[in-house]
């Protein structure tokens, strides 16, 4: 293969890598844009508040999870790194209070227990209170699971947002590199036929 011909399909190459990483890029941009609307949206829906700097409901949280959550002190929740936060260091800490640590599917494992056993012997008042109070916190369990599990969603939504948002700068960057060393392909390549003919 002589040089005029390589110089040739390399630049063709390079040019149709540019045209695909810049088309990738646009791809990743609207996907990363997409995303992390939706995410703002969505929680803005919500009229999710932190609590105040200084509240009670913060200086109650152990420190670490004090400190992560003033972080946010009286922001909306708009942003996938603020939905991690207010579910791990806020929702989960009230839950764990709930039932002594214990999951939903612990507590409502008690609770079924207990209510088939309150069913064979419905007049035991203390079966009775227990059933109730296994029911609160059965159903405070399940609320509070399912929104750190919709806020932890929505945390690994916006995070793949940002990963797309990054990587669209460089497909970008890298089609602009395939397109300026084919353009000076076919600038050498020119120039060869130049110096052929003269």
């Amino acid at each position: 293969m002589n040089r005029k011909s390589f110089d040739k399909i390399a630049s063709l190459i390079g040019l149709l890598l540019a045209v695909v990483l810049v088309v990738a890029g646009a791809l990743l941009h609207w996907g990363g844009t997409f995303a992390t609307s939706q995410v703002k949206e969505q929680l803005a829906s919500q009229k999710i508040t932190f609590p105040a700097a200084g509240s009670e409901s913060l200086k109650a949280l152990p420190d670490v999870n004090r400190t992560a959550m003033e972080k946010y002190a009286g922001q909306e929740l708009t942003t996938g790194d603020q939905a991690y936060t207010y579910a791990n260091s806020y929702i989960h800490i009230h839950m764990q209070g709930v039932a002594a640590g214990k999951t939903y599917e612990e507590v409502s494992g008690e609770f079924m227990a207990a209510a088939a056993q309150l069913k064979a012997d419905p007049t035991n008042t203390v079966l009775a209170a227990q059933v109730g109070t296994l029911g609160q916190q059965r159903t405070t369990l399940f609320m509070g699971s399912t929104l750190v599990g919709l806020l932890g969603f929505t945390y690994a939504f916006a995070t793949l947002g940002k990963i797309a948002l990054i990587g669209s700068w460089f497909a970008y960057g890298a089609g602009i590199v395939f397109l300026l060393l084919a353009l000076a392909g076919f600038s050498h390549m020119a120039k060869a036929e130049q110096n052929t003919t003269a």
